[in-house]
């Protein structure tokens, strides 16, 4: 363990990792606390794994200091423990816990670049395949997405408007942050994030997929009068009144499902 510090450094990175939360209107403790372990997830998405010990004699904190840190970055979704992998003949005990980074962790540390990698990905479709290539993937990138909304809309009926009521919870827990409401005109499908935004902001072939399937869950013709992609706030869909269907003027009813 005496080249802990070695391996790891004794310079630990200063600033904020991206992402995680800074220390303003905090008592000191606390913010020292967030500062420290800002420096723990740091060394680990340098090195990938370390024990407890690895990361506290890098740090210069107690062994109890550091499980403290530790068992909070656990609790919080973090860090991830499980035993250390040990080659050849294992002495007596229980083997040391390593610690490594959750997946959200390490988004929050912007050490992902998924958009640059799926937008090169389609510049390749677009340039050997064409738009039609495009299309069709965006279409199969979908299916799945449709396939699931479908299964939650069994019993929402065959009206479109209480079909898109619907739709909105399904998409919420998809990661959509949905809403749905009845306004003068019909009905309103506001979907309030979009996780695939700044693709397809040069790709809109995949908001004409995603259009077309919500089309065909709540069962009539929309239209899409605005998405984030193309820079507007919300991807709005109207979704015209049916006919023999009284309409009150104004918005009668909104069904939140995004909190």
């Amino acid at each position: 363990m005496k080249n802990a510090a070695a391996r790891f450094g004794q310079q630990p990175a200063t600033g904020p990792v991206a992402g995680t939360p800074g220390p303003a209107a905090v008592s000191p403790r606390e913010a020292a606390d967030v500062s420290t372990r800002e420096r723990v997830t740091r060394l680990l998405l340098e090195q990938g794994a370390a024990t407890a010990g690895q990361l506290g004699t890098a740090l210069g904190l107690s062994p109890a200091a550091i499980r403290r840190h530790l068992d909070a970055m656990l609790a919080d979704g973090d860090v991830l423990a499980r035993e250390q992998a040990v080659r050849g003949h294992r002495g007596r005990g229980r083997p040391a816990r390593v610690f490594v980074l959750t997946d959200a962790a390490r988004v929050r540390c912007g050490t992902h670049h998924y958009d640059n990698m799926a937008t090169a990905a389609l510049r390749w479709i677009a340039r050997n395949g064409g738009s039609e290539a495009v299309e069709a993937f965006a279409t199969e990138q979908v299916s799945a997405l449709e396939a699931r909304c479908r299964a939650a809309l069994e019993d929402a009926g065959d009206d479109p408007l209480a079909r898109a009521e619907a739709l909105a919870g399904a998409l919420t827990a998809e990661g959509y942050a949905a809403n749905a409401s009845t306004i003068a005109s019909g009905g309103q499908l506001c979907q309030h994030h979009c996780p695939v935004a700044h693709v397809a902001a040069e790709f809109p072939q995949l908001c004409e997929a995603e259009t077309a399937v919500i089309s065909r869950l709540v069962g009539t013709h929309v239209q899409r009068l605005a998405t984030i992609a193309h820079g507007d706030g919300v991807c709005t869909t109207h979704i015209p009144a049916q006919p023999g269907r009284a309409q009150s003027g104004k918005t009668v009813t909104t069904v939140r499902t995004d909190r």
